[in-house]
């Protein structure tokens, strides 16, 4: 058995200019149109909380905006009842054909009782144990960015 993964990056190249995929992933309520989970988005300011489903779980999760660089760079920290969970980010890369978007995630349940504590609630709200998260996420990721690259296509 391999130990658990503490991050995961997928990428995609996509045929349209990074402002114009940056322009799509800065307005997080479009999430719903891409992610696998996400199904409603409340945003105000830097902060904005996400619903999310799979099968029958549905959890929430508090979220804050950490990077925000037009063209480059957008992410979000994600937290549950005040407890990290993960932070999610997106990097684009200009290329020749448009640009390399890079989704990736980072896995912030770190340490003692509040990591212990994350996971059970993550168990619990998602039915996906933490050992599980990073394979689940790596699917997600992929759907997600074939999602985006359609619809920065069609908004191009």
């Amino acid at each position: 058995m391999t130990g658990r993964e503490w991050s995961v990056e997928e990428s995609l190249e996509v045929p349209v200019p990074p402002q114009v995929v940056y322009a799509a992933l800065a307005d997080v309520r479009r999430m719903t149109e891409w992610s696998p989970e996400v199904i409603w988005v409340w945003s105000r300011g830097d902060r904005f909380v996400g619903v999310n489903r799979k099968a029958c779980w549905v959890w929430f999760a508090t979220c804050r905006i950490v990077t925000a660089d037009p063209g480059r760079e957008f992410a979000f920290d994600n937290t549950t009842f005040g407890l990290p969970v993960a932070r999610w980010g997106y990097r684009l890369t200009p290329t020749a054909q448009g640009t390399l978007v890079t989704e990736y995630w980072i896995d912030r349940r770190r340490r003692g009782w509040r990591r212990w504590t994350a996971e059970l609630l993550g168990l619990l709200f998602t039915g996906t144990p933490a050992a599980r998260r990073a394979a689940h996420n790596r699917a997600g990721m992929r759907t997600t960015l074939g999602r985006l690259s359609a619809a920065c296509r069609t908004a191009a």
